[in-house]
């Protein structure tokens, strides 16, 4: 019989979910044009023409076939639960990307996904690794934490999925991240599912971001997915981290796994203060969010997503190599970043209004006055 060894497995789902999502989308693009399934441009939106939207389709398809035939038994007893989970998911994106249903009910849906993983898989946060004094989490309390958690990362990479390249890049960014580390530390088994989403992930990045032909967006059925699964990869990073008796183990977890998802977490919560204070419903949207502020600088979907990339990478690089600094001192490290970060695009847009009326202002007075002395010698002539 044919033996791989585990090591390999990893690379292996990566290669098998990227050729497989890149060999699904130009047909998932060819049924989408015939049945009209396209995003409609409106007035939030960053594009100006109409571009199908079922990518989310073909991350679905490549991370869930991928997951299941190269886990190798390694996860048996969660992976069905991940994989329910995904699939209500699935169901949930797929009916607003195709007929749009109220922001309560995709709530309820997201909580009745939540709970499948939490209470039947047990994936859930357990300890808070004594933050704010906190260690072992009282189970209801745990099960309360980790469906709020999971919401949060869902709607946020829901939130950022606006441009091209943006959701599906800082996804595959984090998911290589946790990706890494839980191969180095041989859990094989996350690896895996994390090998499988990345690889799917950059496979949709390129026809999302430089395909002309069969540009495609992962719409809400990509995003819903795609915060379900970092959420369980957060949950399953910080549960392993709870014992520091291990190689590469990394102290601070919690904090560490905020800034791998800075850009979502931040941005989200960026909105919903400019939300409250303006008096508006946290939950109703607009274009505030910090691409939008990219784009009204000038840059086009390609730039400002890299430049957002890039951020979550200085993140990322300063939650590892600081983690050694303390919970207390590493969480004002990073929330005095994202703060910076995430006003950043503001306040240069701030700076550049005046700037652009400086220079048209003499240009109007030298017209209004050139007109007023026209004018007064019409009248002298007259």
């Amino acid at each position: 019989m044919f033996h791989i060894d585990h090591n390999f497995y990893a690379l292996i789902s990566l290669i098998f979910s990227f050729v497989l999502c890149y060999k699904v989308i130009p047909s998932i693009i060819k049924v989408a044009k015939l049945k009209n399934l396209y995003d409609e441009p409106n007035h939030r939106s960053s594009h100006t023409h109409v571009v199908p939207s079922l990518g989310g389709v073909a991350i679905f398809l490549s991370f869930s076939l991928s997951s299941l035939i190269l886990s190798n038994g390694f996860m048996a007893k969660e992976l069905k639960f991940i994989i329910a989970s995904t699939i209500i998911m699935f169901a949930l994106g797929i009916m607003d990307d195709i007929v749009n249903i109220s922001p309560k009910k995709k709530l309820y849906g997201q909580i009745f996904a939540a709970l499948i993983v939490i209470i039947m898989g047990d994936i859930r946060f357990s300890s808070f690794h004594g933050l704010f004094g906190i260690y072992e989490l009282n189970y209801y309390v745990s099960i309360l934490f980790t469906i709020f958690v999971m919401i949060v990362i869902t709607n946020g990479f829901n939130l950022i999925d606006g441009i091209d390249g943006l959701a599906s890049g800082i996804s595959a960014l984090c998911t290589l991240s946790f990706g890494i580390w839980f191969y180095i530390t041989g859990h094989y088994d996350y690896a895996v599912l994390a090998a499988s989403l990345f690889g799917a992930l950059i496979a949709f990045f390129r026809f999302n971001v430089f395909s002309k032909k069969n540009k495609i967006f992962m719409g809400d059925t990509g995003s819903l997915i795609l915060g379900l699964l970092l959420s369980i990869l957060v949950i399953k990073f910080n549960e392993i981290n709870i014992l520091q008796d291990f190689k590469y183990a990394i102290p601070c977890a919690p904090i560490v796994s905020i800034a791998i998802l800075a850009v979502p977490l931040f941005d989200t919560a960026r909105v919903m203060i400019i939300r409250l204070k303006n008096g508006k419903s946290p939950f109703q949207p607009d274009k505030n969010h910090v691409h939008h502020r990219m784009l009204s600088l000038g840059y086009k979907h390609v730039q400002a997503s890299l430049r957002i990339i890039i951020v979550n990478i200085i993140f990322i690089a300063t939650g590892f190599c600081l983690s050694f600094i303390g919970q207390y001192s590493l969480l004002c490290v990073t929330i005095l970043m994202g703060v910076f970060f995430s006003w950043l695009p503001s306040f240069l847009l701030s700076r550049k209004k005046p700037k652009q009326n400086i220079k048209i202002e003499p240009k109007q007075i030298f017209l209004e006055q050139k007109k007023e002395t026209e004018n007064i010698a019409e009248g002298i002539n007259a």
